[in-house]
């Protein structure tokens, strides 16, 4: 009896241990194949700001992004039927902000995600002549390589940066971060956003409402919002860096 009892323990035992290993591995498993995690890594802590799925690393994000960029018919129509189109509407909105006193000749600019460099070429058509733009893919001599997340610029080194790109961005809050890094003390950022769920295959984020970009710029102050109409985006928002205060 004595041995037959110890035997039925020692079974119970190995098949509890083996329910429990079987159930361990299963629970990885499902963490490891189901398409929410797989498909979106990260979610947005700030309500109102939405990170879209289907990136499942950093560089796919890029070559998602590059296959549009490198696309030789979009790079053709980019240079040719939309090139002095958009430069007139960049201009118009530049000088726009230079009645503001928001941009001006001496400025130092940025186009954040410039493309092909028609916000440059219209900063410099409307006086700001030191002016240049970065993107994953150079278009020299107006645009630079860089990625907006990580900006190849040392402190406060501009004045004035604008984009119309911050649905592009994966981590916003890196996108806003290097905005303020490189901003000098009283510079402004100039965005163009959209106030809605975005149809861009490209979006790698959805914005819906003002509200997130004033918690993600830290170090700025809200200048204005107004209604515009650029190129599909519908909101332009207007940030300057606070002064630093040193203390007495």
């Amino acid at each position: 009896m004595k041995k037959s009892h110890i035997k039925s323990k020692s079974f119970f035992f190995f098949f509890l241990l083996f329910i429990l290993l079987f159930l361990l591995i299963s629970y990885k498993t499902t963490l490891t194949t189901t398409p929410t995690a797989a498909k979106n890594p990260r979610q947005s802590p700030i309500p109102g700001l939405k990170i879209r799925p289907g990136y499942t690393s950093y560089d796919a994000y890029i070559q998602h992004h590059l296959s549009k960029t490198l696309n030789p018919k979009l790079r053709k129509i980019w240079t040719t039927r939309d090139w002095d189109r958009k430069i007139r509407v960049f201009a118009a909105f530049f000088d726009d902000l230079k009645r503001k006193n928001l941009l001006f000749n001496s400025s130092k600019a940025l186009g954040v995600g410039a493309r092909m460099g028609q916000e440059v070429e219209a900063l410099k058509r409307v006086g700001v002549s030191d002016s240049i733009g970065i993107d994953l893919v150079p278009s020299p001599p107006l645009v630079l390589h860089g990625d907006f997340h990580h900006q190849p610029f040392d402190n406060e080194t501009f004045d004035f940066e604008f984009s119309n790109v911050f649905d592009h961005a994966l981590y916003p809050e890196k996108f806003v971060g290097e905005i303020e890094r490189t901003l000098r003390p009283g510079g402004v950022c100039v965005l163009h956003v959209a106030l809605s769920t975005r149809s861009d295959k490209y979006s790698a984020n959805d914005l819906l409402s003002v509200e997130p970009l004033t918690k993600l710029f830290k170090r700025s102050e809200l200048v204005h919002v107004r209604t515009v109409d650029g190129f599909g985006l519908d909101t332009e928002l207007v940030f300057r860096k606070k002064q630093l205060t040193r203390g007495l």
